[in-house]
């Protein structure tokens, strides 16, 4: 009884540090749906050329899409003209980071690491679409929309781009609401229950698991990067919700190169998201998307340990003590206020992103 009561506690105790900026995270995102249109993205990473992959890593990392939400938009940009390169560098750096889940790594874990995942994001996406673009396929590429209608059942809500919702009016009012609603109705409904998925992880490892014991079995350097590959790779988990479940792991002894594994390859591949590119990208370029996660998230995960220790940092301190960044009641009001947003994603008329006027 007691471990059961110690779990709701440490769950609830992270949940009030990360709901402020999850909440956060929202509202930009919001922001970016109302005013940044789907042509712009269309417009700027058609080509093969090292600018299109870079601008496709660099446009993806804001965007708080997770693994399942990435697949329609990436198809998108697709459809309208993007190199397989450019789309494969969209579909790693936008599940990988986005701004909920770096104001969430902010909350949880420290500044270095909100700095250090984005631009391993970039780096790992970037890679991955210059090995596409630079081994095509030998046969003529396939028409992407042939996979297209089937491919994004796995997903609840529409998350779709915007393709499916009413063109934003023009107003700027009116697209703030269209956004605002977008992000706290079918985002919520997207990630929502993944993330209280992520704080339950969490609160179950600070409760259930003895201080230090990542240290005695996993280890440091190489084998506890290949042990996170493994935890990491087949797991369904979004940017947001992996979040917690690091901190808590990096407070048990995990070494800061380690979580970043977990932090990278976690929200990138699925079985869902694989699938979808055999489909639509072909097999050589699925195999190039993993093996490219799987090398990066190895890579920099080695230079991360190495960046630590030449600061100097004890990454588990920072975690520790990471919980006097706001009032306590800013962090329970914005705690129920998600509670109630998720809540509220699960009623009924609620199922397809159908929000009324609040």
């Amino acid at each position: 009884m007691d471990i059961l009561v110690n779990i709701i506690a440490e769950s609830w105790h992270v949940l009030v540090e990360a709901a402020p900026y999850v909440l956060f995270g929202f509202f930009v995102a919001g922001l970016l749906k109302g005013f940044v249109p789907d042509s712009f993205m269309a417009r700027h990473l058609g080509g093969k050329s090292l600018g299109a992959v870079l601008k496709a890593a660099v446009i993806g990392v804001p965007l708080p899409l997770c693994s399942c939400g990435v697949l329609p938009a990436a198809l998108g940009l697709r459809r309208q003209g993007a190199s397989k390169g450019a789309t494969t560098a969209f579909m790693i750096s936008t599940p990988e980071t986005g701004v909920d889940s770096m104001a969430v790594t902010y909350a949880l874990i420290d500044p270095l690491m909100t700095v250090i995942r984005p631009v391993a994001a970039t780096i790992t996406a970037v890679f991955a679409g210059l090995l596409i673009n630079a081994f095509p396929d030998d046969k003529a590429e396939a028409q992407p929309l042939a996979g297209l209608a089937g491919s994004s059942a796995g997903c609840t809500g529409c998350g779709c781009g915007g393709s499916c919702a009413s063109a934003p009016s023009p107003t700027v009012a009116g697209r703030f609401m269209a956004g605002m609603r977008h992000a706290f109705g079918e985002m919520i409904e997207d990630i929502g229950r993944w993330l209280l998925v992520g704080v339950v992880i969490a609160g179950i490892i600070s409760a259930a698991i003895p201080e230090n014991a990542l240290d005695s079995y996993v280890g440091t350097g190489m084998f506890s990067y290949l042990v996170m590959l493994v935890v990491a790779l087949p797991l369904y988990v979004c940017a947001t919700a992996s979040t917690p479940i690091a901190a808590s792991l990096l407070l048990k002894g995990l070494s800061p190169g380690a979580a970043l594994v977990f932090l990278l390859a976690g929200p990138a591949t699925n079985g869902a998201t694989i699938t979808v590119m055999l489909k639509t990208l072909g097999k050589r370029a699925a195999g190039l998307y993993v093996a490219s996660i799987v090398v990066c998230s190895l890579v920099l995960a080695w230079v991360t340990d190495h960046i630590y220790v030449a600061l100097g940092l004890d990454i588990r301190a920072v975690v520790s003590d990471v919980s006097e960044l706001l009032p306590h009641w800013i962090g329970v009001a914005s705690a129920l206020l998600t509670l109630a947003l998720v809540a509220k994603s699960f009623l009924p008329g609620h199922s397809h992103g159908h929000s009324h006027g609040h």
